[in-house]
């Protein structure tokens, strides 16, 4: 059974910050509960049920899982990838709200797009936050869950969509908090260094302080 306009406006939030953590997961997990029948999808979403996307988007998936476990390296994948998660879940939102009209469709497109950018950001903040950690369980830990969560928070939309979309806003705010939290870190480690390249600038050399 389709859902109501409330449940897929719910389910659509918590899509999109899911897309935003993971686009090929949610795609993938999306295409299989379509496929068993285990959900209706609204929309034109019903295309992702193809086992050629499930296949393509389950591929990526593991492709994204590898490189997020490589360290430093997990930072620029996840900095390339704002270019697929963010229009893709605009695009996911779109195809399941053809009733709504263009108008109201890109709006709602673009809300999903947004949420799906926060997701992101929080994502590729954590990554970077972990980037210049020597031992390599951190990267593991981070990407295992990041990726289960976003299967179970796809799988648990399309049952509880509006207990899904909570807990997708309640990680949007800790998302701002994160991405707050580690912009200040790397701009109070940015004027620090600054600062010793200045002081040691100005720095006397050997020969001067011998004379």
């Amino acid at each position: 059974m389709l859902p109501t306009n409330a449940e897929l406006a719910a389910l659509l939030v918590a899509i999109s910050f899911a897309a935003g953590l993971n686009v090929y997961a949610t795609v993938a997990t999306l295409g299989v509960l379509a496929r068993l029948n285990w959900v209706e999808l609204p929309g034109q979403l019903d295309m992702l049920s193809s086992w050629w996307i499930i296949g393509a988007s389950s591929v990526l998936f593991l492709m994204e899982y590898v490189a997020d476990n490589i360290p430093l390296f997990d930072v620029l994948w996840n900095t390339l990838q704002t270019f697929v998660r963010v229009p893709v879940a605009g695009l996911l939102v779109w195809a399941a709200t053809p009733e709504l009209g263009p108008g109201w469709q890109a709006v709602a497109a673009m809300v999903g797009g947004t949420i799906a950018l926060a997701a992101h950001g929080g994502k590729t903040a954590a990554h970077a936050s972990i980037a210049a950690s020597p031992e390599p369980f951190s990267n593991f830990i981070l990407s295992t869950a990041e990726h289960a969560f976003t299967v179970f928070i796809v799988w648990f939309a399309t049952e509880h969509p509006f207990i899904a979309a909570a807990i997708a806003l309640v990680l949007l705010v800790l998302v701002v908090v994160l991405i707050r939290f580690v912009f200040l870190a790397l701009r109070n480690l940015f004027r620090g260094a600054r600062r010793r390249l200045a002081s040691d600038s100005l720095e006397p050399g050997p020969s001067l302080r011998q004379v």
